[in-house]
């Protein structure tokens, strides 16, 4: 992933691609943010009891899964 090219959001940006307020679906891991817009897993911006447009960093703990999860989407910004 090359993060040079990534362009940099605020919380507040990223909080608006929560698939509600935009049509984006968009979670933040480790200051990189990731498009689920296509996911069924983030249909109308709720995974579970998690919520898009979030940093997801220090929720990931009590996932079933790890980071990896994040490798199948795509990175379109950074946290800034």
């Amino acid at each position: 992933m090359e993060l040079g090219n990534l362009s940099f959001y605020t919380i507040g940006q990223l909080a608006l691609r929560n698939g509600q307020d935009k049509d984006d679906v968009w979670v933040a891991y480790k200051g990189i943010i990731y498009d689920v817009t296509k996911s069924k897993l983030w249909r109308d911006g709720k995974h579970y009891e998690h919520w898009a447009g979030q940093d997801l960093t220090d929720e990931l703990a009590d996932a079933p899964h790890n980071a990896n999860v994040f490798d199948k989407f795509k990175a379109v910004g950074r946290l800034s």
